[in-house]
């Protein structure tokens, strides 16, 4: 089955599912359906979140952390000022 969509819908897809880890935009697409198309009690099962580069981002993060690298709370208000700001840009109009 194939699956049409415009042309703006199919390029925010297509960052969502980079950004989400996803191998294609058509992976990204049929968990979306499908999560949908769910119950709720299915949607508790959030393993299909954990891509194999959220895994290894995880990974990297316990190993920084084990090794004893920390984070000050100014550089964590930094960075989530920074998130809400591109977030801001992204979502303006």
């Amino acid at each position: 089955m194939q699956v049409q969509l415009a042309d703006e819908l199919y390029k925010r897809a297509q960052l969502k599912a980079s950004e989400a880890g996803y191998a294609s935009v058509d992976e990204y697409i049929a968990e979306a359906v499908a999560l949908h198309l769910t119950d709720d009690a299915e949607q508790e099962d959030l393993d299909h979140r954990f891509t194999p580069e959220v895994i290894a981002g995880l990974e990297q993060i316990s190993a920084e952390m084990h090794a004893g690298k920390t984070v000050s709370m100014e550089e964590v208000d930094k960075h989530l000022a920074e998130v809400r700001q591109a977030w801001l840009k992204d979502h303006a109009g």
